[in-house]
């Protein structure tokens, strides 16, 4: 009786509100997973680039220690605006770049 052959198997009933209803869902959640996946790539090429270039990591290091003269945290408000407006980032991303420096490169910084 329930003999199905392959495309039987493989595509919705036609009539089944469920099924509707879930490829309904399927471009909505291929959307969703790829702006979640979007800024975790993001900073990963950001903080690759600065693994990749120690030098760039040592001049943020020299300023965050310019920020620390000051008086300021390096992950202040207006130190993280700074980076933020200085490297072209979102503040977010400044202040994983930020974070992600002092942790490899100055751990001596504040």
């Amino acid at each position: 009786m329930g003999l199905h052959t392959l495309s039987n198997l493989h595509s919705p009933p036609s009539n089944s509100t469920c099924g509707r209803y879930i490829f309904g869902l399927v471009p909505l959640l291929l959307i969703s997973l790829a702006a979640l996946w979007s800024p975790a790539l993001a900073q990963s090429q950001l903080l690759e680039s600065v693994k990749q270039n120690p030098a760039r990591a040592k001049a943020l290091c020299s300023q965050f220690q310019g920020f620390n003269a000051q008086g300021l945290s390096a992950t202040s408000s207006s130190a993280v605006s700074q980076i933020a407006r200085q490297e072209n980032l979102s503040p977010m991303d400044s202040e994983v770049l930020i974070t992600y420096v002092i942790g490899l490169y100055c751990p001596d910084v504040r």
